[in-house]
């Protein structure tokens, strides 16, 4: 990549966010969601030097208020942002365990972000045109209806033939799924149409049983992807289609509180210096270096005195 000044466009859901204390009786309220946690460690990390934008559906409710006022806080474009009268943003609660592991809960299965790019009966990404980068997850498709997952899919296709690049991360969440099957469709299809891949390896060993990071390399260099990293958590990450650097060192996070948006926080570590025309090995060490200060905070975004 350039260091040209580019639209880049995240695009998924926004939620609720409650992070629940130790004994489970208070939360803290947030706003969050992956391609949003990724849109703002992006816009912390390149400081204006590239325009970033929210894409999404919330609702016109006095919280979807409050939603898109967080967003702009954090200088991020909500000019995309769909408002849908007769539905609500989606709620979810983290409770964490001794070592920052995390479960969810989660109440989105009527959320405002699944009329995303749906105008009646047909399917209308007006709202993407413009942009030079499109980022999205599996978790973006897999809250569309299937014909219009296809339709973007299409879209996509005549995007990069226009010059535009496709970020991809296969965040896995087997709930949202009707099944594995049409999830490994689905993300091998995405894979074969990205230009950045930024996948994590218990994501893609839980969706396709793969043996080993080996395997999933293999896997995905073989779909076409042209570059990018497979996310390893703790241990750093290693390139897609490209050599390892032998003598490249990843730091361990200092404390480890939470691991939500360990994952994001790397994307938009990752993303800013990519994009800004910084090397792979340049790229992947500011990734994680983000991922591992925002482990050491409570919720998704971490407080921005702190990152």
């Amino acid at each position: 990549m350039s260091n040209t000044h580019c639209r880049i466009a995240c695009v998924g859901e926004a939620m609720v966010e409650l992070a629940l204390d130790p004994a489970g009786t208070t939360a803290q309220v947030g706003f969050a969601g992956d391609t949003l946690n990724t849109a703002i460690y992006l816009v912390r990390e390149i400081r204006g030097a590239h325009d970033v934008a929210f894409v999404s559906a919330i609702g016109t409710d006095t919280m979807s208020d409050r939603m898109a006022d967080f967003i702009e806080a954090e200088d991020v474009s909500t000019d995309q942002l769909q408002r849908v009268d007769d539905r609500l943003p989606g709620i979810y609660a983290i409770n964490t365990d001794d070592h920052g592991e995390r479960t969810f809960a989660y109440w989105r299965e009527n959320s405002a972000a699944r009329t995303l790019f749906q105008k009646g009966s047909d399917a209308d990404f007006s709202v993407l045109e413009g942009f030079d980068v499109i980022y999205l997850s599996a978790i973006t498709l897999a809250i569309l209806p299937s014909a219009i997952r296809a339709a973007l899919f299409d879209w996509i296709k005549s995007f990069r033939g226009r010059g535009g690049v496709f970020a991809f991360d296969s965040n896995y969440r087997p709930r949202l799924w009707d099944s594995e099957d049409t999830a490994r469709d689905v993300v091998s299809a995405a894979w074969r149409l990205c230009d950045i891949a930024l996948p994590s390896m218990d994501d893609e060993m839980a969706l396709f049983g793969d043996a080993d990071e080996a395997s999933v390399l293999a896997r995905i260099e073989a779909c076409g992807v042209r570059t990018g990293v497979l996310k390893r958590g703790a241990k750093g990450p290693i390139p897609i289609n490209a050599p390892v650097n032998p003598s490249l060192v990843f730091a361990p996070a200092s404390k480890v509180v939470d691991t939500t948006a360990a994952g994001d926080s790397f994307n938009g570590g990752f993303l800013a210096a990519f994009l800004a025309g910084r090397s792979l090995d340049e790229a992947m060490v500011s990734g994680h270096n983000r991922a591992a200060l925002v482990v050491g905070c409570r919720g998704a975004i971490a407080p921005r005195d702190m990152l």
